[in-house]
């Protein structure tokens, strides 16, 4: 509870500039050329990588269904919102994975990357570089490999399936960005800690975990990311099973349909909502730490 207060305050905190700031700032803008490589590089990226979104947010409001726009209507958040009932259950699917999935995959690679890097013990140096196999491994091996193991044990194609897929594939990410705080971490503290008397449960819940819970919490949101916009692997552990993308893909095939850009761009509202919210907290909550 306290955590999430030292959060909340830390989003609607501002943090007050200094003179030496604001000196620098006008400094930069009074003296940086007005054309530069860096610069276009910069400005054909974005247009590269933003383009494709405005289209989408534009063809949402056509009147017609055709690739030329006729007019602007609501006809397809209308449809989206009052006769798309199949659309919004694999969108609940996919919450549903994304959010148990990234749950445990954070409880595990957060685990896991304390104990890695503060323990010794037989085949550490084994377990480091196996764990990251699955970042760098294409997804349909994973996809494969996972449908042989859970076809092999005779497990049925489903939600839970999906589930433990997603859960190792996001585990290593959650490792990573973990250790990647853990290595950071003064361990004086935990010292401190044992020295007035508090146990190693005590120390792993009261003093560790908060302090990385930046880390934590950021693969926490890269899990969910991961998860939801995953198509190779969860294609070939669903089943019946359709999550967004299959649902999304399965459309698609006879033709794209404008009620998928209206979904887009109300997924792309709520998702920088909450980034945008969550870098300000995590800033926050990690300088006030």
């Amino acid at each position: 509870m306290d955590f999430l207060i030292s959060l909340i305050l830390a989003i609607f905190r501002r943090k007050p500039k200094t003179e030496n700031f604001k000196h620098a700032k006008r400094y930069w803008k009074r003296h940086a050329p007005l054309f530069s490589s860096s610069k276009f590089v910069l400005i054909i990226t974005f247009l590269f990588l933003y383009i494709p979104l405005f289209v989408i947010i534009l063809f949402s409001f056509n009147k017609s269904e055709g690739a030329h726009f006729t007019g602007v209507s609501f006809r397809w958040y209308e449809d989206l919102f009052l006769n798309s009932g199949e659309l919004w259950m694999s969108l609940l699917y996919s919450a549903i994975v994304a959010v148990v999935s990234a749950f445990i995959a954070t409880i595990l690679g957060s685990l896991a990357a304390i104990g890695v890097s503060w323990y010794k013990f037989f085949g550490k140096n084994y377990i480091q570089s196996v764990s990251f196999l699955p970042m760098v491994l294409p997804e349909v091996i994973m996809g494969v490999s996972l449908l042989i193991f859970l076809s092999g044990i005779h497990m049925n194609l489903g939600l839970g399936t999906i589930i433990i897929a997603h859960t190792t594939f996001c585990l290593p990410f959650v490792y990573l960005m973990v250790t990647s705080r853990v290595d950071e971490f003064d361990y004086s503290i935990i010292e401190a800690s044992h020295d007035l008397g508090a146990s190693e449960t005590q120390t792993l819940f009261q003093v560790i975990i908060p302090a990385i819970m930046p880390g934590i919490l950021s693969g926490f949101m890269m899990s969910i990311t991961l998860s939801i916009e995953d198509f190779v692997i969860t294609s070939l552990v669903n089943g019946n099973v359709e999550t967004l993308p299959i649902f999304v893909y399965n459309m698609i095939r006879h033709g794209v349909s404008p009620v998928i850009n209206a979904l887009s761009f109300v997924l792309i509202i709520a998702i920088c909502t909450v980034v945008i919210l969550l870098r300000k907290g995590l800033k926050g909550f990690a300088a006030a730490k």
